[in-house]
């Protein structure tokens, strides 16, 4: 299946100028897509990009990923309803070195004919002059052309107006393309269907310039079944980095999909055949409440992102929290993944010090910690066969709990009930 076909039928492409998909079966070629450094990491919103990268490489095709240094200084103003902060020089290149390791874990780079290369557009841009910018790339464009885009025209209408600053980014973008089609020999654009402005204004300066062709391909902006933007939860979005969102929290915000979300989702962030899919959604529609499409997607695209044992970890998390499973994962997690599996739940601190010679259960839950009100409740509940501490059911008033009951030679987790969780930190 070619590269088009492939994104055809997983339901990505949105526009293709005339003569690409006949290159793109005739012909090895290098295409890019551009990636904004504006943060540190990568987050679910950049997945579309990044697959289409790795479906134009599984094609035969050469994939080059531009991290925009030079770009992420002005901020790509396409359909934005406000200037962005411009950032520093050298948060930008924190950034730049940060987005290059991520996009290392999707795509294979190297120096063969089909090995992804990474470019970086602040290398052609930064020595730059103003008057030679204005000279030289100024002229390739009218303002006509440019005022024409509807991206600009809407922040013109706006209340907050267009600078020059962000006018120009359409500019550098078209730049972008021109330099890599006379310098990679990038013969395709491709981007989200907000692109398609700056990315024909690249394809017409090579037209004017040099009378060259270039081409172009968008896909579809990813949302939700309801309508709602793809990517975005009530505590913000959801990171590619597990520092910023954990593995567990990235593999549940995959589980969590809609059916309709997620049997159109294992298309576009898997790469799953055509049949296996089928049989995916039809084993799903033949016992939906085993939510299998969700689970499928969520095995794939947590090992695509972080790796199998993350997967794992992320699995035993959620076997701990909604079943069952056993509090070993915790050996394998720092002290910021075990906060985040535990957020929500009450978490009190005691001193690591005083488990050394022991602490009578009723003390640990109703004294040191606020786990019950007070000794007579905890005492209560403990001879009910109510408590459990680390999984394990409590029921002697007289035990002393050590040491040897932390968890990660850190933690206790007391249980009150079938559901009422509390994480003890032994410092």
């Amino acid at each position: 299946m070619s590269f088009v076909e492939e994104l055809r039928w997983r339901g990505m492409l949105q526009d293709i100028m005339p003569g690409t998909e006949d290159l793109l079966n005739k012909e090895k070629v290098a295409g890019y897509i551009g990636f904004d450094p504006t943060g540190d990491s990568l987050h679910v919103g950049h997945l579309t990009q990044i697959m289409t990268l790795i479906h134009f490489q599984n094609a035969g095709h050469k994939p080059v990923a531009l991290v925009g240094g030079a770009t992420g200084m002005i901020g790509d103003p396409s359909f934005k309803s406000a200037e962005r902060n411009l950032l520093d020089e050298a948060t930008l290149q924190h950034n730049v070195a940060c987005l290059k390791k991520q996009l290392g874990k999707f795509l294979e780079f190297g120096e063969g004919e089909n090995d992804a290369q990474m470019v970086n557009n602040y290398d052609w841009f930064k020595d730059f002059k103003f008057l030679d910018f204005i000279r030289d790339i100024g002229k390739m464009i009218t303002v006509n052309y440019m005022m024409s885009k509807d991206s600009v025209k809407k922040r013109l209408e706006g209340d907050n107006g267009l600078s020059f600053t962000e006018f120009t980014y359409q500019l550098i973008q078209g730049y972008d393309f021109y330099y890599l089609w006379k310098h990679h020999n990038c013969k395709v654009q491709m981007g989200g269907s907000d692109q398609w402005g700056n990315i024909v204004t690249g394809s017409e300066m090579i037209r004017r310039q040099d009378q060259g062709t270039a081409y172009a391909i968008t896909t579809q902006l990813i949302k939700k079944a309801d309508g709602q933007k793809f990517g975005k939860t009530e505590s913000g979005a959801v990171w590619l980095d597990p520092k910023k969102t954990s593995p567990y929290k990235y593999y549940q915000f995959w589980l969590n999909t809609s059916d309709d979300d997620a049997k159109n989702w294992i298309k576009i962030f898997t790469l799953k055949p055509q049949d296996e899919i089928a049989s995916i959604i039809a084993e799903h529609d033949a016992a939906p409440h085993l939510r299998l499409v969700q689970k499928a997607l969520a095995k794939d695209i947590t090992i695509r992102t972080h790796s199998e044992e993350a997967y794992e970890t992320a699995i035993k998390t959620s076997e701990f929290l909604f079943g069952n499973g056993s509090l070993e994962f915790l050996n394998k997690l720092d002290h910021e993944a075990v906060l985040e599996v535990f957020e929500g739940i009450p978490q009190f601190q005691i001193a690591k010090a005083d488990l050394a010679a022991g602490i009578n259960i009723l003390d640990l839950l109703a004294v040191q910690t606020q786990v019950f009100p007070s000794k007579g409740e905890a005492r209560k509940m403990l001879q009910g066969g109510g408590v459990s501490i680390n999984r394990e059911k409590a029921t002697d008033i007289e035990e002393s709990v050590t040491e040897n009951h932390l968890v990660n030679n850190k933690y206790i987790v007391a249980q009150r009930g079938k559901k009422n969780y509390y994480l003890i930190i032994a410092d």
